[in-house]
């Protein structure tokens, strides 16, 4: 997924030049060479940083957007969740109950049937009979999942949802996704939460920098990015990136044969007279001088090379 956007030019110029803005088309790229599949029953968490492409990797599943290049394949069509359930503020939350059902196609007499399942899994109380305008961004969110959910997609997507909930909430939410899963269902879910992929993903890819670092065991890389992100914000940058980098070509192989299934890009922005913009000036892992340590992830420390206490990683990002 590549946006040709306008970039302004702040330089410092003297004279006239100096007062006027000026402006110049790049092209960003938010998705680059990402190829995976997704099978039924499959929970898959996706993780990584601000502007690691994540949003726009579930937009794209979706059908929101277009792909710049490439194919998305489903065998059903996609709930993301709060995009397909539209509710209306002015309106009581029972209310929006049935409008949302209605507006994910159900029937009027299957919305009646889910009603107090939807409730239910909400946690919303009494509240479910004020307007929706009251409602914290936690409620309305709970309640638009709640909603996504009981019309038993067969891929539904959610994007940070769970993370506006409590203890009970979430565990509500597990056991329903869980039944969805059961059914042969696929979910997609997106969190800045370490743990909470690690707990309730059976599958993790991580992002960074619009591309695929590593996917597999929601455990193994859950706790990988968890340690990666310890020491990015302890401020430890060459640590970081070597953890990074190490992950990067752990991931190698299963990307070089995903290669072979991206078709080539015909619009590249050379071809196109648009310069790329690289806004994110982390890149250092993708130096190929830049040698990686050995054994830099906890699991594979040995019992004589114990971390000091400040470098152990924290139990969530």
């Amino acid at each position: 997924m590549r946006y040709r956007v306008l970039r302004t030019d702040r330089t410092p110029r003297p004279g006239v030049r100096g007062l006027l803005t000026r402006r110049q088309r790049v092209s960003v790229s938010a998705l680059r060479g990402v190829s995976f599949v997704a099978r039924s029953g499959e929970f898959i968490g996706i993780i990584g940083r601000n502007g690691s492409g994540k949003s726009t990797l579930l937009r794209t599943l979706a059908g929101l957007e277009a792909p710049s290049s490439g194919t998305v394949l489903t065998s059903a069509k996609p709930a993301l969740l709060g995009v397909s359930a539209a509710l209306i503020p002015e309106l009581t939350g029972a209310e929006n109950v049935k409008l949302g059902a209605l507006a994910m196609g159900l029937s009027p007499a299957r919305a009646d049937e889910i009603f107090e399942s939807v409730v239910e899994l909400s946690a919303l109380g009494e509240s479910i009979d004020l307007p929706m305008k009251t409602y914290s961004s936690g409620m309305g969110a709970r309640l638009k999942f709640a909603i996504s959910l009981a019309a038993d997609p067969s891929i539904l997507m959610i994007d940070e949802a769970l993370a506006t909930g409590d203890a009970t909430f979430t565990e509500r939410s597990r056991r329903a996704m869980d039944g969805l899963l059961e059914r042969a269902g696929t979910v997609f879910l997106v969190n800045h939460a370490a743990q909470t992929i690690e707990n309730m993903c059976s599958r993790a890819i991580w992002m960074e920098r619009g591309q695929v670092v590593i996917d597999g065991d929601a455990v193994e890389v859950a706790r990988k990015y968890r340690w990666f992100a310890h020491n990015l914000a302890q401020g430890d940058e060459d640590k970081a990136a070597s953890l990074l980098r190490d992950a990067v070509l752990e991931g190698e192989e299963q990307r070089r044969a995903t290669q072979l299934l991206v078709a080539p890009s015909d619009e590249s922005p050379s071809a196109a007279g648009v310069p790329e913009l690289e806004p994110d000036p982390f890149t250092k892992v993708y130096d190929k001088k830049s040698l990686s340590p050995r054994r830099t992830f906890p699991s594979t420390i040995l019992p004589d090379d114990n971390p000091s206490p400040h470098q152990r990683p924290r139990s969530s990002s």
